[in-house]
């Protein structure tokens, strides 16, 4: 009696020790290979864009501007910078304007909304609207954050102001285009 109450006992523990498997809430998007910033995916695109807002930058960003992006950007756009940089003929489009927002001239404030009203909080990739301003101009794009290790990056932009971008609807398709 006592045998068959044991035998009983192991597969029942082992089917209750498969029902408490916990998975993590962030899945990420693969290793990242550089270094990040802290915070939430809001809180690293904000810190974006007054990073670009402090340090504006017409056109394609060159090398030494580029390095200082580097901690805010995904591996896949970053690479993409990296190699339109490279190229020798840039189309005209890369050279002229913010390439960073819908608006030409670029924003002189944004202010990302906040990540908070996410509903799926096991996201791996969150689309942030940015509401942009310039010279009584005001628009909204938005910011495509991806989990990559345990960071958050800026993985693409896609412009949604008034006006077309010479671009098309995003930065990624911006340096498709050409290439």
């Amino acid at each position: 009696m006592r045998n068959n109450a044991f035998a009983l006992l192991v597969p029942a523990a082992l089917l209750l020790s498969a029902c408490t498997t916990v998975e993590p809430v962030i899945k990420d998007n693969g290793p990242r290979t550089a270094s990040c910033v802290d915070g939430g995916p809001d809180s690293v695109a904000q810190q974006f864009y007054d990073l670009r807002i402090s340090q504006p930058n017409q056109g394609l960003p060159d090398s030494t501007t580029l390095a200082k992006y580097r901690p805010y950007l995904s591996d896949r756009l970053y690479h993409k910078l990296l190699s339109a940089s490279t190229l020798s003929s840039k189309p005209a489009s890369w050279s002229q304007g913010d390439l960073f927002s819908s608006l030409a001239q670029g924003p002189t404030s944004a202010d990302v909304a906040s990540a908070s009203t996410i509903p799926n909080r096991d996201a791996r990739n969150i689309p942030l609207r940015v509401d942009l301003s310039r010279d009584g101009k005001s628009w909204h794009d938005e910011v495509l954050m991806i989990h990559e290790g345990s960071c958050w990056a800026v993985d693409d932009i896609r412009y949604v102001g008034d006006w077309p971008h010479a671009g098309g609807g995003s930065l990624s398709q911006l340096l498709e285009e050409k290439k």
